[in-house]
């Protein structure tokens, strides 16, 4: 990347600005933070690296991105780092650090199991208008023993320019904020003077047809017809409520269901499908939508290492209690196998909220059924 005179030459310019167009590139906040730290890695050759976002606290790390290690090695080491030890110096005094061997500084915290050894390292905050929005992590350069102060300065160049493309981001999804505020407005009106009255007519137009048929199968599949309108009336006012809920308060936990189904449909191959069932975001409050949120990523994640699933339902009823079901037609559940340390964060989740979990097998003995519940009314 630099010659023995620590000066950046045409080669690393140029990867440079490569990294900062390819963060530039894109303005979906979930995107914008995986670019800058694949950018950030390529740009030093680091093996691994994360970024982690700080909380609203500024004590802590809320979001943890890595870079270098599969899925399931993630998996196998457990719980994201929070911020303690080497990670949490940059959290406390934000300035970049540069070291031969982070295992060898007296802050370290340790690797937990599993956990891929580490050496050289290198650390660099990310600023959003004088704030530190989270910090970039790099370690092991593949290409030397240690990172040079080139590399700093050049990691110290892309985090100004992250730090940019993350106030776009942020500045882009407001405006579509405001926007989807308005399409809410609109889309519950529509449904409401529009559908649900021609679906209304449509039903009373059959029940006038079935007085008038003379044979008893068509009396009941026109009831049949009548009754699954009025459950898609019921569906559509609970999605206008929840339309209404979401305008006022800002928050949809169906929006944060459907991101989470989304992001899941991408290592399943395909889109799982999804119903909704009650006024959800009405009637959960904001810390059982947490735990359900994080419940329904790590089922879904469990599906698709483990099931071979080619399909997958998701169902999400919110009454006296939140009933979530995961429903999928992969290899299922072997008798008598022990709960792997997914599922029991699953359950653990369950027991905090009084609430229980089933993990059975599905229809005909194919596939498998998650049930997740807990109470409502506490």
């Amino acid at each position: 990347m630099s010659d023995s005179s620590g000066y950046a030459g045409p080669r690393a310019l140029r990867e440079l600005l490569d990294a900062v167009l390819t963060v530039a590139s894109d303005l979906q906040p979930e995107l914008v933070l995986q670019r800058i730290i694949r950018s950030a890695v390529d740009l030093v050759d680091a093996r691994y690296g994360a970024l982690g976002v700080i909380d609203e606290d500024g004590t802590g790390l809320a979001q943890f991105i890595t870079v270098g290690i599969e899925a399931e090695g993630r998996a196998a080491i457990g719980a994201l780092p929070e911020g303690h030890g080497i990670l949490g110096l940059l959290i406390v005094d934000p300035r970049p650090i540069r070291l031969p061997d982070l295992r060898a500084h007296p802050d370290s915290y340790g690797f937990p199991p599993n956990h891929p050894p580490m050496r050289s390292f290198l650390g660099v905050p990310i600023r959003v208008r004088d704030k530190v929005f989270g910090n970039l992590y790099l370690t092991d350069k593949t290409t030397a023993e240690t990172f040079s102060e080139v590399d700093e300065e050049l990691v110290v160049a892309l985090a100004a320019a992250a730090g940019i493309a993350v106030e776009n981001s942020r500045l882009l999804a407001q405006v579509r904020a405001m926007a989807l505020v308005e399409d809410r407005e609109r889309i519950a009106r529509d449904l409401h003077d529009t559908v649900i009255q021609r679906l209304f007519a449509a039903g009373l137009t059959l029940q006038g047809t079935a007085r008038l048929a003379d044979r008893p199968e068509v009396v009941d599949r026109i009831q049949q017809v009548v009754n699954d309108l009025d459950v898609t009336i019921r569906h559509i006012r609970t999605a206008i409520f929840g339309l209404e809920v979401a305008r006022l308060h800002g928050r949809s936990l169906r929006e944060d269901v459907i991101a989470v189904v989304t992001e899941a449909g991408r290592g399943l191959g395909f889109a799982p499908q999804v119903r909704f069932d009650g006024p959800i975001d009405s009637l959960v409050p904001q810390d059982v939508a947490e735990q359900l949120v994080a419940v329904l990523r790590e089922a879904l994640s469990n599906v698709a290492r483990h099931a071979a699933a080619r399909r997958v339902e998701v169902c999400l009823d919110a009454g006296q209690e939140l009933a979530l079901l995961v429903r999928d037609d992969g290899v299922g559940v072997a008798a008598g196998a022990p709960a792997g340390s997914g599922l029991r964060n699953i359950q653990s989740r369950a027991l905090a909220l009084g609430g229980t979990t089933k993990l059975e097998a599905g229809a005909e003995g194919r596939g498998s059924d998650l049930h997740w519940r807990v109470p409502l009314s506490r």
